[in-house]
């Protein structure tokens, strides 16, 4: 079974990609897992710095290195939780050559602003690297500390043994720089759909400590208390967090639409620019279907919803909310510069109009389409709030704005097969250099036809 997407997980302070290796044996076959070894850590070189950003470098070239164009989650725990903050608003800047993102799950996470640490602890941390490499004396003393009860022995070796094995630079560097860095200021990433897990029994990032640590990044993110788990999740409670990434992974899926991922693998690539790459990304991201409506009543969302599933060419698959997407242009009073005569601004013009058309709005999808076609042809309806020809332009724009949202995600890029946003501006060979039909470049997606002579193996 080829998996459907993939769950890159950043462990905490000390911990290896092999602590991965729990969660993946609950995970179910559709989520690939790759563990990510942060600088420092299961053997891996030492970053540049000891800036969180330099870490952030470090897991934007490794996740690189496998993605497939596809889905993915990130799962961060501890000091692996802010890392992957840091990551998620690289991909939503474009400024990572990274498409997909789907969703965020961070295990007691370190947070983007000032870690909480008493002084006492941290000098004690310290002072198991000032002459060397951690023994084995100080990690056991370390796992235990993280954990409510004991490990089973096999995790309990492994965990100690990962400890051991980081690099006495990157520890103190975390302590004295990473951990005590504010990003919070820097972090635009309260669209992406998230979860935070915490343990009842951690004292310092633990379930009633989380609420205030995350609210200021993710204001919307699900915070599920683990009674009885210390900060280990990872080897603590691996079958709640694997419940925990499917369950996001089913929602978002259940409201968003896959890009193929040859398509995924160009937007990553060079030849998309920076700024299209981090549009393309939050548009990819899916809506809480939940979700408070920012300039319309949920009543006025519905309408618009069942409208578009009326006007748009969309296939079952097709499932992001077009609604939803016009309801934050609207809150964002983008528009287009103009309104016809008559009409207020848009967000009141929907205001109106939609409650207006809510009572003559029929119940079969027969008669809906016979009411959108009289719009269209300017008969207006029974208690518009405005005449037939302004009726008929007001209805003219929630068709546009409708379209433009469809056509705008990059799913229906793929599906229209349309890569004209595609500059590469930065590439060695910019611009397209097949244009006839049914013929695509190398470089371009594969569902875009065959291969040009020149490019031909």
């Amino acid at each position: 079974m080829r998996p459907e997407g993939t769950v890159y997980v950043l462990p905490g302070l000390g911990l290896s990609a092999e602590a991965a290796a729990p969660l993946a044996a609950h995970l179910s076959p559709g989520l690939a897992v790759v563990g990510i070894d942060l600088a420092g850590h299961g053997g891996s070189a030492d970053a540049t710095d000891g800036s969180v950003s330099a870490l952030v470098d470090g897991v934007i070239a490794a996740i690189a290195q496998t993605a497939t164009g596809g889905p993915w989650i990130l799962c961060g725990h501890s000091m692996g939780g802010k890392v992957a903050a840091v990551v998620a608003d690289r991909v939503l800047r474009g400024d990572a050559p990274l498409f997909g993102l789907a969703g965020l799950v961070l295990l007691a996470p370190s947070p983007a602003t000032p870690e909480p640490m008493t002084a006492d602890k941290r000098e004690q941390m310290l002072s198991w690297v000032a002459d060397g490499p951690i023994a084995e004396g100080h990690a056991r003393e370390f796992v235990a500390d993280n954990v409510a009860a004991p490990l089973d022995p096999a995790d309990e070796a492994a965990a100690i043994a990962q400890v051991q094995t980081m690099s006495p630079l990157a520890w103190r560097r975390w302590l004295e720089e990473g951990s005590r860095q504010d990003i919070s200021a820097d972090l635009d990433i309260s669209a992406v759909p998230a979860v935070v897990l915490a343990g009842a029994e951690d004292a310092d990032l633990g379930a009633d400590a989380q609420p205030g640590l995350v609210a200021r990044i993710l204001p919307d993110a699900t915070i599920t208390s683990l009674p009885g788990a210390g900060h280990l999740l990872l080897f603590e409670r691996p079958a709640e967090v694997a419940e925990a990434i499917e369950g996001l992974w089913d929602a978002v899926s259940a409201a968003s639409t896959r890009v193929p991922e040859s398509w995924g693998r160009v937007i990553a690539s060079e030849r998309t620019d920076a700024e299209t790459r981090g549009i393309l990304s939050r548009r990819h991201l899916a809506d809480d279907p939940d979700a408070r409506p920012q300039a319309l009543s949920r009543a006025q969302l519905v309408l618009l919803g069942s409208i578009a599933a009326r006007l748009m060419p969309r296939d079952p698959d097709d499932r992001f909310d077009l609604a939803r997407v016009v309801d934050r242009e609207l809150a964002a009073d983008r528009g287009d510069g103009w309104r016809p005569p008559g009409l207020p601004r848009d967000a009141e013009a929907y205001r109106l109009g939609l409650d207006a058309l809510a009572e003559v709005w029929p119940g079969d999808t027969t008669s809906q389409d016979h009411l959108i076609s009289d719009l269209i042809a300017g008969q207006g309806f029974i208690g518009s709030p405005w005449d037939d020809e302004t009726t008929r332009r007001w209805f003219e724009d929630v068709r546009s704005d409708l379209a433009q949202a469809w056509v705008s995600h990059p799913a229906t890029s793929a599906r229209l097969g349309f890569d004209g946003f595609i500059a590469a501006i930065t590439a060695p060979d910019p611009g397209f250099s097949e244009l006839r039909a049914g013929r695509r470049a190398a470089w371009e997606p594969d569902t875009l036809g065959t291969l040009a002579p020149e490019d031909d193996e």
